[in-house]
């Protein structure tokens, strides 16, 4: 016989799995044993068979050895004997018998796979990259203000900090002011406050000639507006690592 199986693999040493086969069965019959057949006769036949188990896998102690608790049916397809029987010294008669030849059985056994898979690979985890390091940073002010808040030192501490891990030439101070007073009043005030925050960074530890200070007052809004409007975002600073 030549069988096909098929294993049910769900994640456990227990392994369901069926099966069928196909190949070729001999049927014999005896002399005088059935029937009184006057001969002995074997045939052959297209033989088949279903295939229900389950295996236990010792893959702890053996890799590749398994239990094997099984059911099968086989069947041929039906032999045909014919033959001459005496009925007396000068008279015989046609004997003809189709038997049918099937049967089931129980079968406990072991079965080894020369060729087990090798375990899947252990997950890769990719590396997580570092987030980059931001190269501008913004420093808020309070309205007609030019003092740092603590918000502002945390932020230009940062800064501080960065400028020393990335690859650092310059560090430029800008500083800006929303469109509420006068173009030159707003001037000096955007002067003043990149001061401050120039001042801020020397005390971080960065050198004073590495701070280049500029002032643009109203004349670069983050947010554009009209003159005489109040925009917190237009008053700031900006750090840029450059």
């Amino acid at each position: 016989m030549v069988n096909v199986l098929y294993d049910f693999r769900i994640g456990l040493p227990v392994v369901p799995y069926i099966g069928a086969g196909v190949g070729y069965g001999w049927n014999e019959i005896e002399k005088g044993t059935s029937f009184g057949f006057p001969s002995t006769q074997t045939k052959g036949e297209f033989a088949y068979q279903g295939i229900l188990g389950v295996a236990y896998e010792l893959g702890s102690m053996v890799p590749g050895l398994a239990i094997t608790l099984e059911g099968r049916y086989y069947a041929t397809l039906d032999p045909s004997f014919k033959d001459q029987s005496r009925v007396s010294p000068t008279v015989s008669q046609q004997v003809n018998w189709k038997p049918k030849n099937e049967n089931v059985s129980a079968l406990i056994g072991l079965r080894y796979a020369l060729y087990t898979p090798a375990p899947p690979p252990a997950p890769v985890v990719a590396p997580v990259a570092a987030p980059a390091l931001a190269r501008t940073y913004l420093v808020f002010f309070d309205w007609d203000k030019y003092n740092l808040t603590e918000r502002a030192r945390q932020i230009i501490a940062e800064a501080a900090g960065a400028s020393r891990k990335v690859q650092t030439t310059r560090i430029e101070v800008a500083g800006h002011a929303d469109r509420s007073g006068s173009a030159e009043y707003n001037q000096r005030l955007s002067q003043r406050r990149a001061d401050a925050v120039a001042a801020e960074l020397v005390r971080q530890g960065i050198a004073r000639n590495e701070i280049a200070v500029s002032a643009y007052g109203e004349s670069r809004p983050l947010v554009p507006t009209a003159d005489g409007v109040r925009e917190p975002q237009n008053r700031r600073v900006e750090i840029v690592l450059k």
